[in-house]
C-alpha cells in the first residue's frame, strides 16, 4: 500500500514545500474561493489571474527588497535554459563575457554561453576538485566585460558563496536556483539573478528572473520572441500562457515566507539547520564533509563515510527509517542532505539522531 505519511525529503530537487502550503492548494485545488474553478483552469488573461500574479511579485518585491528598476519575470525552460537566454541578451558583439567555474551548473553554463560567444572563465577551483569558492584575488576579470556569471550555490558540490564578489560596474548575473531567498540578498548588487522554482520558490516548471531594467535594452530585436527579455518583461511575462498553477504555488510560498518573519528569520533557522548537521559531520571523523569548511553550503550538505559501501547501506536503512533523497549526486558519490528553506528543523535533528546510531553499529 502506498504510504500517506510524509517523509522528511532531502531531495536536492523538486525538493520539500512548505506544508501550510501544500494545504492550501489542496484546498483550493477543485475550486479556488469566489471562483468556482481550480487555479488550473483558469485564463492566464483573467483578472483572477491576473490579482495573483501581481500578489506574487508584489510579496517577492518586498521579501527580498528588490528594486524599482528591476523586472521581476516568470519564465519556463529551467535555469537550464537561463545558460542560453543570459549570453543570448547580453553578451554584446564584440565583447567577452566573464563565468567563475564553481562546478558541474556553471561547467553547463559556460558550454551553453560559448554556443553564442566568447567566453573567458576568470576563476575555478576545477584543480580542488571544487571544493571551494575562489576568492576575490584568484579571480582575473575582464577590462569591458559584458557581464560576470556565477553560481551562486553549487547543489552537486556543496559549496557556496558566503559573499559576492567585487565586479567594478560589470553587471553581476547569477545562477541562484538552489539557495534564493535562503537569507538576505542586496538585489542592486546583481544585474541578472535567476533560478528554477523547485528548490526554495515552489514547484518545477517555472523559472524566476529578475532583471535590471537598463539591461532590457541589450536584448536584440532579431532575438527569437520567446527567448527575449525584453518582451517577456513588455508583456509581464504573459507572452504565451505560464505556468499558472506553478505562479499561483509560488506565491503561497512568497505569502509562507512572510508569515515566518522574512528572509532575516528563514536565514536563521537554515543557519540553525546547517549547523546541527556539520555539527554531527565533524563530530568524530566517521563522517567527513566534502567542502572546504569556509565555503560549505547551507542548502546542501555532502558528505562522505568510510566505503562506497557503507553509504549504499547508510541510505538504504535511512530511506527504510523515513529519510528519503540522502544519496549523493551520481557524477560525485556520496551522501548529500539538503535542507531548503521549507525542510523542517525536527528532520534534521532525526537524521542527526539516525547518524548517530548508524555510526554507533557500524563505526
Amino acid at each position: 500500500m502506498p504510504t500517506t505519511t510524509r517523509v522528511f525529503n532531502f531531495s536536492a530537487g523538486p525538493a520539500v514545500l512548505p506544508v501550510p502550503v501544500l494545504e492550501q492548494a489542496q484546498r483550493d485545488l477543485v475550486a479556488l474561493p469566489g471562483v468556482g474553478m481550480s487555479v488550473m483552469e483558469i485564463s492566464h488573461r483573467s483578472k483572477v489571474f491576473e490579482d495573483l500574479l501581481a500578489g506574487a511579485i508584489a510579496n517577492l518585491r518586498e521579501l527580498a527588497g528588490v528594486p524599482l528598476n528591476y523586472r521581476i519575470l516568470f519564465l519556463q525552460g529551467g535555469a537550464s535554459l537561463q545558460f542560453s537566454m543570459v549570453p543570448m541578451n547580453l553578451l554584446k558583439a564584440g565583447t567577452a563575457a566573464d563565468y567563475i567555474d564553481t562546478g558541474t551548473w556553471a561547467v553547463k553554463a559556460i558550454e551553453e554561453a560559448r554556443r553564442v560567444g566568447t567566453v573567458n572563465v576568470t576563476g575555478s577551483t576545477k584543480a580542488d576538485k571544487y571544493t571551494r569558492i575562489p576568492a576575490q584575488s584568484e579571480l582575473h576579470l575582464t577590462p569591458g566585460a559584458s557581464y560576470v556569471h556565477l553560481t551562486s550555490n553549487n547543489t552537486i558540490e556543496g559549496t557556496e558563496w558566503k559573499a559576492m564578489p567585487d565586479v567594478g560596474n560589470v553587471p553581476l548575473v547569477a545562477d541562484a536556483s538552489s539557495d534564493i531567498l535562503s537569507a538576505p540578498i542586496d538585489v542592486s548588487r546583481f544585474g541578472v539573478i535567476y533560478a528554477g522554482a523547485q528548490k526554495n520558490l515552489g514547484p518545477s516548471g517555472v523559472t524566476l528572473v529578475i532583471i535590471r531594467e537598463d539591461l532590457l535594452e541589450q536584448s536584440d530585436k532579431n532575438l527569437p520572441t520567446m527567448l527575449s527579455y525584453k518582451v517577456q518583461a513588455e508583456n509581464n511575462s504573459l507572452y504565451n500562457t505560464p505556468n499558472t498553477f506553478g505562479v499561483y504555488i509560488f506565491g503561497l510560498v512568497m505569502q509562507w515566507l512572510k508569515s515566518l518573519g522574512g528572509l532575516a528569520a528563514i536565514a536563521r533557522l537554515n543557519q540553525r539547520k546547517a549547523a546541527m548537521l556539520y555539527s554531527e559531520i565533524d563530530r568524530t571523523g566517521f563522517y567527513r564533509g566534502t567542502a572546504q569548511v569556509e565555503s560549505r553550503s547551507m542548502m546542501n550538505i555532502t558528505f562522505r563515510l568510510p566505503s562506497e559501501e557503507l553509504e549504499k547501506t547508510f541510505d538504504r536503512q535511512a530511506s527504510a527509517a523515513g529519510f528519503d533523497g540522502l544519496k549523493g549526486h551520481r557524477s560525485v558519490g556520496g551522501l548529500r542532505a539538503s535542507v531548503y528553506n521549507a525542510f523542517p528543523e525536527e528532520g534534521v535533528a532525526g537524521l542527526v539522531d539516525f547518524m548517530r546510531e548508524f555510526e554507533r553499529t557500524h563505526g
